[in-house]
């Protein structure tokens, strides 16, 4: 039978309790664990294939599959099941990539999956980093070789005080100025996210060390565990790409050859034609005959080696000369150039290049139907500012199939939002959805940090008062030994051959947005704050040529973004401006415009033609008005009764003008003086208790007494009226015919 044999582990984060459960699910597996917190459980298992995989590259797929019977709710789709991943699921699987990968040993080709499912939601607790948490444990006790544990929370900061592990209510709440995520183990921090609201530098750095130190409960906690149930891990056969022997041969041989000054060739194609003219030199040197036995084998062997030396003599360049490919010492940034206004039918549009990589940034404003339903197992929400990334291939000068976004693409495009978010003005100040696009048209290394830039300027062409620009900029690490160096404005040779791609974006008085991961076992304190520091540096010198281009926002909206008018009405009112079925409303918008109606009473009407929006503007008004007392109208009879005429005030307001106040005569019968559709003006004599409206005639003032209407006439009463006595009434009046 299979009986489950349970194992339940704890500790604090946060001040609450984290539970570890394994041994009870999903058994088949190398390792599987559930989290806990809160109410909020995660479901994760990781598993290695038997077999070497052919590819060139460790196989690791991470998947984080959202249920919607997580939340008590059934998915919407026409098949009512889940479908692809919602965006953040997949940029949470993305975020367990980045932290569990740098530790699986080097030359590992077996295909290794780890899915993480969520089993239950409670809306309070973020499941993202408890299936990090789960894919370290998991990982730790099963199996499969790699070299954790670690472990993952979030940091928030709020009134001057960290928060760990904070409620997504809390993230959400203004006070919060930090939404952090990191990744650490014992000795190092190995990955960070975050969004900020432009905090300094050491805050930033101090909310990384307080998630580090509340993580090692944690690590310790994994660590036990692997001690009492963890499994001996397999043995392996390590892929030997390269030869030692091989490397020690061409970097002396490509040394001797010019590799240095090939490195050094200015041009991103032109390096790299020099770099493999060199290489395909050497290699005909040691394999003459293509066409041999077992040469095709060697001679990608060699091509292995060759990359290995080339890696080596360009980081030894960066450590020993302060010298990189481009000719830049570690602290310059490439020549920049910016262009804004380029698209003549986009609402705001910028073109940022950096050395050899450029980003065309275009912002759009919408309405409020244009925003973005959040549906997924956090807090039901709207989004009103998008950032989409695309990289075609173009942009790097190669020719692949397109294909749909990619996580790639999600991540890149989620940070540079990010990085904009907190500096776009709020809906109630101005009220339109945002939607920004970066099309990456070359890239050399940081193509989201210029989509930042390019998103910050197009957003400013398009006329939104975003509170400060914001730039971005991405920091490498070469790491030999004790020796470093950290490098500001990466290309993508120093960000593929480096040990970090650390990505700083802020305004002039601090971060906005942080993204990091390494390629080592982890990275110091000390390198962070030196990194971060030479990041604002570098981050200064963009905005100063930002500046020079556009220093402001554009003094009104872009004349092709449509015009938006607010009105705020009673709630009570809203239903009147609906109309029945929405009549109402469809009439409004028949005029051209698109109206919006929330459910506090703000009204915002959006149209191209401002004379449009104003007259619907003052009909939203006039339906909605309240009569007010002394005012003279101009109404329209509604209904004619014996007693007077209910005349409409405006649309949904109507008073009664008595048969007493309509002519300096008497007058026998109502349909004599007025009748259905007529316009008269009158006026608001009495507004009763109950909101009824007694009219009078103006230009009848003084010629006849103001009707003093009854007031409310509680339950009659014997004895209420005395007897009657002659003199009561006047004299009668004579009788008309019978």
């Amino acid at each position: 039978m299979n009986i489950p044999n349970g194992h339940r582990f704890t500790t604090d984060l946060g001040g609450r309790e984290l539970v570890i459960e394994t041994g009870k699910y999903a058994k088949q597996v190398s390792g599987s664990v559930t989290v806990r917190y809160g109410d909020t459980l995660v479901l994760v298992t990781a598993h290695m294939s038997d077999d070497r995989s052919p590819m060139s590259f460790l196989p690791l797929t991470v998947e984080y599959e959202e249920r919607h019977y997580a939340v008590g709710k059934i998915p919407g789709s026409f098949l009512r099941r889940e479908g692809r991943p919602a965006n953040q699921a997949t940029l949470n699987a993305r975020l367990i990539d980045r932290q569990i990968r740098p530790l699986f040993p080097k030359g590992l080709r077996n295909e290794v999956q780890v899915i993480v499912t969520v089993l239950s939601a409670d809306q309070e607790n973020d499941a993202g980093w408890l299936g990090a948490i789960g894919a370290s444990a998991a990982l730790t006790l099963s199996d499969i070789p790699w070299n954790g544990p670690v472990a993952c929370t979030n940091v928030g900061y709020m009134n001057d005080a960290y928060v760990v592990a904070p409620t997504l209510q809390q993230l959400i709440d203004p006070a919060n100025r930090l939404e952090l995520t990191v990744a650490a183990s014992r000795e190092a921090v190995l990955m960070v996210e975050a969004a900020a609201d432009e905090l300094p530098e050491d805050v930033m750095v101090g909310a990384i060390e307080t998630a580090q130190s509340a993580l090692a409960p944690v690590v310790a906690l994994i660590e036990r565990m692997a001690n009492e149930l963890g499994q001996t891990k397999r043995e392996f056969e390590a892929v030997v790409d390269v030869l030692p022997e091989d490397v020690a041969d061409l970097a002396a041989a490509a040394r001797a050859a010019g590799l240095r000054d090939a490195l050094l060739t200015q041009g991103k194609h032109e390096r790299s034609v020099a770099v493999k003219s060199l290489r395909d030199a050497l290699i005909a040197e040691r394999v003459p005959d293509p066409a041999a036995d077992g040469a095709k084998e060697r001679i990608a062997q060699l091509k292995g080696a060759f990359g290995k030396a080339e890696a080596a003599e360009m980081r030894r360049m960066v450590v020993e000369e302060n010298l990189r490919t481009d000719g830049r010492d570690p602290q310059t940034v490439r020549p920049i150039w910016i262009e804004t206004g380029v698209l003549p039918m986009a609402h705001g549009s910028a073109v940022f290049t950096r050395g050899e990589t450029q980003v065309l940034g275009v912002a759009t404003l919408g309405t409020g139907r244009d925003n973005r339903l959040v549906d997924d197992l956090g807090i039901e929400n709207t989004e009103e500012f998008m950032l989409h990334y695309n990289f075609p291939p173009y942009s790097t000068g190669e020719a692949k199939r397109l294909r749909g976004v990619g996580r790639r693409e999600l991540g890149h495009g989620n940070l540079a939002k990010r990085a904009l978010a907190r500096m776009v003005p709020t809906k109630d100040t101005f009220p339109y959805v945002i939607r920004v696009v970066g099309e990456t048209l070359e890239s050399n290394g940081s193509s989201s940090m210029a989509t930042v830039c390019a998103g910050s300027l197009a957003l400013m062409d398009a006329g939104v008062p975003v509170r400060k620009p914001v730039a971005g900029i991405a920091m490498g690490l070469v790491k030999e030994g004790e020796r470093y160096a950290v490098l500001s404005d990466i290309l993508g040779s120093e960000d593929a051959l480096g040990d970090m791609d650390f990505k700083v974006c802020g305004s002039r008085d601090g971060v906005t947005a942080l993204q990091m991961d390494i390629k080592i076992t982890g990275i110091t304190a000390t390198i962070m704050r030196e990194a971060l520091g030479q990041a604002r540096e570098g981050r200064l010198h963009i905005l100063g040529i930002m500046d020079s281009v556009l220093p402001a926002p554009r003094a009104d909206v872009s004349a092709r973004a449509p015009r938006i008018m607010s009105v705020k009405i009673p709630s009570d009112k809203i239903g009147t401006v609906i109309g029945p079925g929405g009549k109402q409303i469809r009439e409004l918008e028949a005029l051209g415009a698109k109206v919006e109606i929330e459910e506090d009473g703000h009204v915002r009407i959006y149209s191209d033609d401002a004379a449009v929006a104003e007259e619907i503007a003052e009909r939203i008004k006039a339906m909605t008005a309240t009569a007010e007392l002394g005012k003279v109208y101009d109404g329209v009879v509604a209904k004619v009764v014996d007693f007077g005429a209910f005349i409409t005030l405006f649309p949904g307001t109507d008073g009664l003008l008595h048969i007493s106040q309509m002519a300096e005569g008497r007058v026998e019968n109502v349909s004599d003086v007025l009748k259905e559709g007529d316009r008269l003006q009158v006026k608001v004599n009495t507004i009763d208790d109950r909101g009824k409206i007694d009219l009078v005639r103006p230009e009848l003032e003084g010629l006849i007494p103001p009707r003093r209407p009854a007031g409310p006439r509680g339950p009659r009463r014997d004895g209420d009226r005395g007897p009657r006595r002659d003199g009561d009434r006047g004299p009668r009046g004579p009788r008309g015919p019978r």
